[in-house]
């Protein structure tokens, strides 16, 4: 039995709120994607924008790098190529720090995927512009992991408020009370949760 399957298994058996959803979203689909660098420049060229105006700027980012998201190409652009692909100074100062510690070895890819979830939140946080919830993301998305339960994500918490039938949106307390017959596949419970909303996780 795969690793997903194993995770159905256990959070419908676990939960009876979480096997309605399995049994109306069917088999989880998630799989990691292995670009960790061009996921990380994607994660910080998205934020505080619509997927719509996200989708633009990446699609203009990347062909200033002529399709090749890396470090050594970020290096290289300049500050007035990077504004006109209509980034922000601040989104320009978060992508060359993250290059920046790339190329220098401070993260990479490979070694990564060896720590453990906290370790990578630690060392993913320490690049201006990327926080807790986008270092959870990577964790889900990029590395794979099946037990990380992004708290602060909202529409997480919106999708366990209707699916619980919560007054208010619930607390990280709440979260992780409702979330502990989930383990070790949280992040797979999760995925299911955002589904349950009609929404696409990424």
């Amino acid at each position: 039995m795969s690793e997903l399957a194993a995770a159905q298994r256990h959070l419908r058996r676990a939960d009876p709120v979480l096997a309605q959803i399995i049994d109306r979203c069917g088999n989880c689909t998630l799989q990691p994607d292995r670009r960790y660098f061009a996921s990380l420049v994607e994660a910080i060229l998205s934020q505080q924008l619509s997927v719509k105006a996200a989708a633009t700027i990446h699609a203009r980012f990347q062909n200033l790098l002529r399709g090749r998201v890396a470090s050594a190409g970020i290096l290289q652009l300049t500050d007035a190529q990077i504004r006109a692909a209509g980034i922000s100074r601040q989104k320009m100062g978060y992508l060359r720090d993250l290059s920046t510690k790339w190329q220098d070895g401070l993260l990479h890819g490979r070694r990564l995927a060896r720590l453990a979830d906290e370790e990578v939140i630690a060392a993913l946080t320490q690049v201006k512009g990327i926080g807790r919830w986008t270092a959870e993301m990577f964790l889900i998305f990029s590395l794979g992991r099946l037990d990380v339960l992004p708290v602060d994500d909202l529409g997480f918490r919106n999708a366990v408020k209707k699916a619980y039938r919560l007054r208010k949106l619930p607390e990280a307390g709440r979260l992780r009370q409702i979330a502990e017959k989930w383990r070790p596949y949280r992040s797979v419970a999760t995925w299911y949760l955002w589904q349950s909303l009609e929404n696409k996780p990424r």
